[in-house]
């Protein structure tokens, strides 16, 4: 296995040691959800001050609505008693760094790892691509606050989605740690 292997089954051994969570219960207690990109620099724990139990997140990159995002949403509500959502983008995100044309020309060349550099991203592996990446939106951002409200307008209109919940719509900033609102998300997602 490899180092971080061990590494995460070690870490694991001493959470378990200590572990004291497994009274609760499956809904989460304060009856929300968080919609959040996957950047290892966003910890929805810290930022939005949840303890275990607390809050569904769902953490996709670039935190997109894309439909198994609101499959999530959907679920914690229908099921699992949430009664409001938070769509939580983020400064610096890597999702601004590409393109759909770039992303589906990388994998047609190779499906090894690619590398960002001064003009952009290239392929610096050998080996077979596919195109089976033509296939796939990959919900690219160009604008923070316009993917915010695009995300909050999509989850808005979706048929299985309740008017009465309301979505928030926010960017989180990376330098600072501050949930900033974007009115217009905000003002689309608003309770009906």
């Amino acid at each position: 296995m490899s180092k971080i292997f061990d590494e995460v089954l070690a870490a694991n051994k001493s959470y378990v040691a200590a572990f004291d969570k497994g009274h609760l219960p499956m809904p989460p207690g304060r009856h929300f959800a968080i919609l959040t990109c996957m950047d290892a620099r966003l910890d929805p724990a810290k930022y939005a001050g949840l303890s275990e139990g607390d809050a569904h997140v769902i953490r996709n990159a670039g935190g997109r609505a894309s439909d198994d995002a609101i499959r999530s949403l959907v679920i914690s509500y229908k099921l699992l008693g949430t009664r409001e959502w938070f769509v939580i983008h983020h400064t610096d995100c890597g999702m601004e760094t590409f393109t759909q044309e770039i992303m589906r020309d990388l994998l047609r060349k190779s499906l090894k790892a690619a590398q960002f550099g001064e003009s952009g991203w290239s392929d610096v592996g050998q080996g077979e691509g596919h195109p089976a990446g033509d296939f796939i939106n990959w919900l690219t951002i160009q604008e923070q606050s316009e993917s915010v409200c695009a995300d909050v307008q999509h989850i808005r209109s979706h048929p299985l989605v309740p008017q009465d919940i309301p979505i928030y719509g926010l960017i989180y900033d990376v330098k600072t740690g501050k949930l900033i609102e974007v009115p217009e998300a905000m003002q689309i997602g608003r309770a009906g």
